[in-house]
């Protein structure tokens, strides 16, 4: 539907040439922004839903267990792997995470997986590449999570984020949620709820726009083989040669999926084809915008770099078992 809509009004209503750069660009910024906003604001209302409903107090309890012995970093990375969420659809989530007081490294943890695993992106790495490869790309996303949730956490890193976080997390110490126990009708919390996602997607629409829009000139302007041309070099630096050209891009597993089936068929490595994804997937650039609101620069950027390590180790090893 929301293809339809953007083809029609770039096409039929601007006049614009399907097959032209310009025409593919405007096409792309105006159907990722409305996907975007509109998955935002669901995983919005569905975490408000939950915190009506949810008693997270409980949760945080059980993540900061010292009885679970680290494997809060697991089940959190289990957690973002089982949900169908893209990098930027999952930072509603980590900022409910992070003002219910969970850790940051376990939402860390969550943050990595998330995007990287998804049941979609599974059935098809299944159809394209076996149960073996599969198998490897699901449990390699999970560790990936699980040892930089690990890192990041020992590095005590709450200081780096936002303002604006940390203001909530005061309300949330100051103003304890009280849990309601009584049978309240769902449609007369909805009005809250709704007006609490709405804030929530309209304090990261600046954010939203300009890192859609950088994608979308990078879709439409750089050349067709210049991925290929040198992700398919033998060359030591082949792999994180890809995820540096990855992180201008923006799509989420499922839809990058194809594309690395297509770069594995022309001679790419198949570790250095998996790095680009996960890439691209990980380290995009409207994700780096959406955190801004969440986090400042230096944690972003601490963030990206550890992740971008483990996804060149990642691809080495796959380069190595392929």
């Amino acid at each position: 539907m929301i293809q339809t809509f953007a083809d029609m009004l770039v096409y039929d209503l601007f006049g614009l040439d399907s097959n032209s750069a310009l025409g593919y660009v405007i096409n792309f910024f105006i159907y990722d922004t409305i996907k975007i906003l509109a998955l935002l604001f669901v995983i919005s209302m569905i975490m408000g839903t939950v915190n009506a409903y949810f008693p997270i107090e409980r949760l945080r309890s059980y993540l900061i267990s010292h009885r679970l012995h680290g494997l809060q970093y697991f089940m959190a990375s289990l957690f973002g792997a089982v949900t169908p969420f893209c990098s930027c659809s999952s930072i509603p989530l980590f900022i409910g995470f992070v003002k219910g007081g969970i850790p940051l490294g376990v939402t860390l943890s969550f943050l990595i997986t998330s995007p990287l695993v998804n049941e979609v992106a599974v059935a098809m790495f299944l159809g394209s590449f076996g149960m073996k490869v599969t198998i490897i790309y699901v449990t390699s996303g999970i560790v990936l999570g699980c040892i930089g949730g690990i890192l990041l956490g020992r590095m005590h890193l709450e200081a780096y984020l936002s303002n604006w976080v940390k203001h909530m997390q005061t309300q949330s110490k100051e103003q304890p949620v009280q849990w309601d126990n009584s049978t309240t009708p769902f449609l007369k919390r909805m009005p809250e709820i709704v007006i609490t996602s709405w804030q929530t997607v309209r304090s990261v629409l600046p954010y939203v726009i300009a890192g859609i829009g950088i994608g979308a000139f990078m879709h439409g302007f750089v050349p067709e083989r210049f991925f290929e041309l040198y992700m398919s070099r033998d060359q030591w630096y082949a792999v994180p040669l890809s995820v540096i050209l990855a992180v201008p891009m923006y799509a989420n597993a499922a839809g990058i999926v194809p594309v690395i089936e297509v770069f594995v068929s022309k001679g790419i490595p198949l570790g250095t084809a998996i790095a680009f994804m996960m890439a691209v997937v990980g380290l995009s650039l409207p994700e780096a915008t959406l955190l801004k609101k969440v986090m400042t620069w230096r944690l972003i950027a601490i963030f990206f770099a550890t992740v971008t390590l483990f996804i060149i180790i990642s691809g080495y090893t796959f380069n190595v078992l392929f």
